[in-house]
């Protein structure tokens, strides 16, 4: 297991993506909370209403509608979409501070966001989190709590359309149920391979 105090001598850009459901959040919290200081977590501007237990300037910052408009029109956006209604986005910025300083930096979007990084960043690595299935996906949908029926038979939709496109993606990972470790694990070791490629994948933003 590479030294995670070190910075990294290739760092990348890494999207994590997936299905609304498959436990992207939980997965990228247990990443943090194993203190990888090699790797730096973007945090997403959107305008959705902040879910019960989210963090402004942790799990993202909630923006208003106007305010999201004006980071789109000063392009200080990595990309952006809309997604159920709300906007999401990568702040530009911490990206390049994050590099500069040799970290790996961990992006989450969904699959629209990915496909438009994958060419902004022709470099960045692609990991798709698929769930065991999709009664499973439904189950943690339901879990949750914040949608609707008819909410919930638009994400199970829209999830059965973007598995259906896991081959543009680098590597694929299925987040097991009750074997979130197992999931975190895989996932750090893919980027940790990945890192010592030759040759590396350079990232310019």
């Amino acid at each position: 297991m590479a030294n995670p105090d070190r910075p990294n001598s290739n760092p990348m850009v890494v999207v994590i993506s997936g299905p609304s459901g498959v436990g992207k959040d939980v997965m990228i919290e247990r990443m943090i909370e194993s203190v990888r200081l090699g790797f730096h977590f973007t945090v997403s501007a959107t305008t959705r209403e902040a879910r019960p237990g989210e963090v402004e300037g942790v799990n993202h910052y909630f923006v208003s509608v106007d305010a999201f408009v004006n980071l789109i029109a000063s392009d200080d956006l990595l990309e952006w979409a809309m997604v159920y209604g709300n906007y999401y986005g990568v702040p530009k910025q911490q990206l390049r501070e994050a590099l500069s300083a040799g970290k790996h930096v961990i992006v989450r979007v969904d699959v629209q966001g990915a496909k438009r990084i994958s060419e902004i960043i022709p470099q960045a690595l692609l990991i798709f989190i698929v769930p065991p299935s999709l009664e499973v996906l439904r189950s943690h949908l339901e879990n949750r709590g914040v949608d609707s029926e008819e909410e919930m038979k638009k994400r199970l939709a829209a999830a059965s359309e973007e598995i259906n496109q896991a081959s543009l993606f680098d590597y694929t990972v299925t987040n097991e149920e009750n074997k979130l470790d197992e999931t975190v694990d895989k996932v750090v070791e893919i980027i940790e391979t990945e890192s010592k490629r030759i040759p590396p994948r350079i990232v310019k933003i």
